[in-house]
């Protein structure tokens, strides 16, 4: 399970997040990948940026043998996307298609990453891609997901199904897991009447009858931690919270939002009888171009600037929160 949201600022920056659910890490860690750092490719990709020439990337990842396999990002553009957990629909191409672009299904946030500076570009470079199940080796084995990408024009969501890639316009800017996002956002017209307004008094015949106190607009709002619920609640809550100014302010909105929706132990148990819980939570700044990151046992959070990284060197590597 997971959530991701995207918004922007009072001065139209976008910051972009997400919860990472499951029942343990894989020692993930803050990547940045320098635009001068040549990252091995699963396809002969003509176009691709050589070094030097593409976005510095910065996000989440597990770095095996020169290639970080991020699970989520964002670029020096402003340009960011997350993948999700999506196990149950996702249909990849079992090999490289001839005529097309073909992208490993682990080397998919990177590509975009490195390659692309806005979303209308992704658009554009979308219409030729074929996402491939290919594994990095036998024992990382082919990720079942789909993806949030957004930058400060809004957002999309890639899924690749039986019936081939499609790409989604996201108006709530928001995604969780099962099942598709066109299902996720028909079912939001079950839930049109929820208000952050306190209800009106009511007369029901000779009684009358007035609300316990604020909050009860929201009644009938999912709880659980379903997919489709968690969708609803972070819709709703990403879509009402106030515009805000200042760097500050909006960490604080991103993290309270997907706290909104945050998983903790012991609520979702597993088939294996392990428990999923909220391994951590991101954002990734285009305003100050800074990735932010708490984990589940670790509630602090700690700013990775880009402006401090050294982006002179040539392999991806690890960074330090700022002091």
């Amino acid at each position: 399970m997971c959530t991701g949201i995207r918004f922007n600022d009072a001065s139209g920056k976008m910051f972009f997040g997400r919860n990472l659910d499951w029942s343990q890490g894989y020692g993930e860690q803050v990547v940045v990948t320098p635009t001068a750092a040549p990252v091995p490719a699963a396809f002969d990709r003509p176009n691709d940026p050589a070094p030097g020439a593409g976005h510095t990337v910065m996000g989440m990842a597990i770095i095996f043998q020169g290639i970080p396999l991020y699970f989520d990002c964002g670029n020096d553009a402003g340009l960011a996307v997350a993948g999700l957990n999506f196990p149950q629909t996702a249909h990849y191409a079992a090999e490289p298609q001839a005529g097309a672009t073909n992208v490993a299904a682990y080397e998919f946030p990177f590509w975009i990453a490195r390659s692309f500076a806005t979303l209308d570009e992704v658009r554009e470079a979308l219409k030729d891609v074929t996402i491939v199940a290919k594994a990095v080796n036998e024992h990382l084995p082919v990720a079942s997901l789909h993806w949030i990408i957004g930058d400060a024009t809004g957002s999309i969501v890639v899924e690749c199904m039986e019936d081939g890639m499609r790409v989604w316009e996201n108006d709530v800017d928001v995604l969780t897991n099962e099942p598709n996002f066109g299902w996720h956002r028909q079912n939001l017209r079950n839930y049109l009447t929820l208000s952050e307004d306190e209800p009106a008094h009511v007369a029901w015949g000779a009684a009358k009858l007035a609300p316990f106190g604020s909050g009860m607009g929201m009644q009938g709002i999912p709880g659980d931690y379903s997919g489709p619920a968690r969708f609803v609640k972070v819709a709703f809550v990403n879509n009402h919270y106030p515009t805000q100014e200042g760097e500050a302010a909006n960490v604080t909105r991103l993290f309270r939002t997907l706290a909104s929706v945050a998983v903790p132990e012991g609520s979702v148990r597993m088939a294996d009888g392990s428990f999923e819980k909220t391994l951590y939570t991101s954002c990734f700044s285009a305003a100050s171009l800074t990735y932010y990151h708490a984990a589940y046992d670790d509630l602090a959070v700690r700013a990775y600037p880009l402006a401090g990284c050294d982006l002179s060197r040539t392999e991806p590597y690890v960074i330090a929160p700022a002091a």
